[in-house]
């Protein structure tokens, strides 16, 4: 494993997600950075620091308690893979939704690709279902043929 890219993947989280250091996005997010499965508020794909932090704003003032947690990194190349639990309280309006003050659960992976020290590119996969279904916005099952 080639520590740089571990180290950069858990900064990201713990730095950025868990302490909320909006000034870390720009030193860990490439000025072209793109943030695949991520959007804005006009469904636009997020690229580049000046787009993540409107984002970053709006999720971590709905969840300002947001704890990620890595469970599992591999890394290959310039990729680091990450697997990781997200835990949270709902209790600003930032996702749109008034504040629930509901606890979520939930999980997600991330792939970043890595230059110089900085994401270039990320291809996020989080299970916003299961935290929609936690708020209470989605109904947690379907019932088959209705």
């Amino acid at each position: 494993m080639k520590p740089e890219y571990d180290n950069l993947a858990h900064r990201w989280f713990d730095e950025v997600w868990n302490k909320g250091r909006i000034e870390a996005i720009d030193e860990m997010l490439d000025c072209d950075g793109i943030a695949h499965g991520l959007a804005d508020e006009n469904g636009k794909e997020i690229c580049g620091p000046e787009m993540f932090k409107p984002f970053f704003t709006n999720f971590r003032g709905a969840f300002p308690d947001i704890e990620i947690t890595i469970e599992d990194t591999i890394v290959e190349g310039d990729k680091i893979a990450v697997r990781c639990s997200v835990r949270a309280t709902h209790a600003g309006d930032g996702i749109g939704l008034a504040p629930t003050n509901k606890p979520v659960a939930f999980t997600g992976m991330c792939i970043m690709r890595t230059k110089d020290g900085k994401i270039l590119e990320a291809w996020n996969n989080f299970d916003f279902m299961t935290m929609f279904q936690q708020l209470g916005t989605v109904a947690s099952s379907a019932t088959p043929g209705v």
